[in-house]
């Protein structure tokens, strides 16, 4: 969305990029980050709180969406909350300092946000909770799926990874396969956070299990598609 805007294709042209950064990205997506940044014709606000896996349980629910085995041996997924702490008041935040609007009372609809949702995932484009802000569909008006998007960027020669944390539970199993033979640092964060929330009972996959102990071998029936489960489109820029 932000390419097609600097190529000329949305307009008018946006005043700023928000990437409302959690501090858990994959490597890749900071590199993609960098990399656009430098082909926009309008400047990109990192916006970050603090780093979410260190604040993983400060309230009374688990920042992310974790796996419980209940009782009666059914799992179940618990509540996002990282969607609505760590993205969308951060861009609202930063929305706020950039236009030096911070603590002041603006008129209803003076912001206009776009969000990148697509012509397939349509029932995920929902009207802003902020009055000061009304969002737009750039990619709906120009009736994109994700397909089209996907033809638009190979055309041109980006490769753009999925925005989303290392950790995230919203994972195929062959993802989290990927993710352990890449080891490193990123594969550290997720042993950490798994054992973080192992401690009180909750997992990042539906095997109810530390992660060190799942077997990601097989395919990926029966797990969450994040494409499908993203409940605000707000993972990346």
């Amino acid at each position: 969305m932000a390419l097609l805007a600097a190529a000329g294709e949305i307009l008018p042209m946006p005043a700023a990029g928000v990437f409302a950064d959690t501090g858990d990205e994959a490597s890749e997506s900071y590199e993609w980050l960098d990399r656009l940044t430098g082909l926009l014709p309008f400047p990109v606000i990192r916006s970050q709180y603090c780093r979410l896996s260190d604040h993983l349980r400060d309230s009374l629910h688990t920042e992310i969406p974790t796996f419980v085995r209940k009782a009666d041996g059914v799992v179940a997924m618990g509540k996002r909350q990282c969607t609505r702490d760590w993205k969308l008041r951060e861009i609202a935040k930063a929305v706020r300092k950039f236009t030096g609007t911070v603590g002041k009372r603006v008129e209803p609809g003076t912001f206009c946000q776009w969000i990148g949702i697509s012509l397939d995932e349509v029932y995920r484009a929902k009207e802003s909770r902020e009055a000061a802000t009304v969002h737009r569909f750039p990619l709906l008006e120009k009736r994109m799926s994700r397909h089209d998007c996907e033809r638009w960027l190979n055309i041109r020669g980006y490769n753009v990874p999925k925005s989303a944390c290392v950790y995230c539970p919203f994972r195929s199993r062959s993802q989290w396969r990927q993710s352990k033979a890449k080891g490193g640092d990123e594969w550290g964060l997720i042993l950490k956070v798994s054992n973080i929330l192992a401690t009180a009972g909750e997992y990042l996959t539906k095997d109810c299990l530390p992660i060190e102990q799942v077997d990601f071998q097989g395919d990926d029936a029966g797990q969450i598609d994040l494409f499908k489960n993203e409940c605000e489109g707000m993972c990346g820029v």
